[in-house]
């Protein structure tokens, strides 16, 4: 009778394990046929910029946005995606502090548990989230320390990019040399300054997509107004219309800087 007993129950047991198994499997399909659904199913509406970001093939990606655009949504949506699609599978989230990259992994982790974990969890913490496909999430501040050392990522996000020293940028690059992964970067614009407004001006193969704040429909116009007032049309340009201003402490404008620079005009002194 016991023997018994212990065989049914590792049956039905077994029974539950392979019902779970395969809603996860119809839930990992769905996601592969629809990736909006990272974040529908936390309840969102994804703006048209979000749903082509989450469906695009794009290895390389700009995204300038404004304040509360909903582009750490979109990186959480993006990282999940390249877990759960692609098993043993390093996706790096960077972003310039501790408390950013805090903020950023929670937002994943939210949108993980929304879409149902349809991938078991091996091991999890405030920064890292390791997947039974063998995949891992680790979001990690930006200083050159704490990434030097991790290769072979298939994605890397950089949030605030704008706001991320050239040295640090130029070291995560190689991560991406063997395993030719995607890198995606997305900010507010933080002067004319540093790689992230060089790759924005420059002509390099970015996709690149800008998002104003009159353009999101979760701000109103109201709100613009009041903040245009408040901030002062330079900052309020920055913050909400994606314009690279000069900074603040600069002898001269970048503008004026540009229009000095000729290859025409021979140097002074030939070498």
């Amino acid at each position: 009778m016991r023997t018994r007993f212990l065989m049914n129950k590792l049956d039905r047991i077994e029974e539950r394990e392979q019902k779970r198994r395969h809603r996860n499997d119809l839930a990992l399909d769905r996601l592969r046929a629809d990736p909006t659904r990272y974040m529908t199913a936390a309840g969102m509406v994804p703006d048209p910029w979000q749903r082509a970001l989450l469906s695009t093939d794009a290895d390389r990606i700009l995204l300038l946005c404004s304040r509360q655009a909903g582009k750490s949504t979109v990186a959480a949506a993006l990282a999940l995606k390249a877990a759960l699609s692609l098993p043993g599978s390093p996706v790096l989230l960077l972003s310039p502090s501790i408390r950013q990259s805090t903020e950023l992994f929670r937002r994943t982790m939210d949108l993980f548990a929304a879409i149902g974990r349809p991938i078991g969890i091996v091991a999890a913490s405030a920064l890292r989230l390791e997947l039974t496909n063998g995949s891992r999430i680790i979001s990690l501040p930006g200083t050159e320390g704490t990434v030097r050392g991790f290769s072979g990522v298939s994605l890397l996000i950089i949030d605030e990019a704008a706001r991320v020293s050239d040295a640090l940028y130029y070291a995560v690059r190689p991560m991406l040399a063997v395993s030719r992964g995607r890198l995606a970067a997305l900010s507010t614009p933080f002067g004319q300054r540093g790689w992230f407004h060089q790759e924005w001006s420059g002509t390099g193969a970015w996709k690149r997509v800008k998002i104003t704040a009159p353009e999101c429909p979760r701000i109103s116009a109201e709100f613009l107004a009041e903040e245009s007032r408040a901030l002062g049309e330079r900052w309020y340009r920055q913050e909400y219309l994606c314009s690279f201003e000069d900074v603040v402490d600069a002898v001269f404008a970048f503008a004026d800087i540009q229009a000095a620079l000729s290859d025409e005009v021979k140097p002074l002194f030939a070498e």
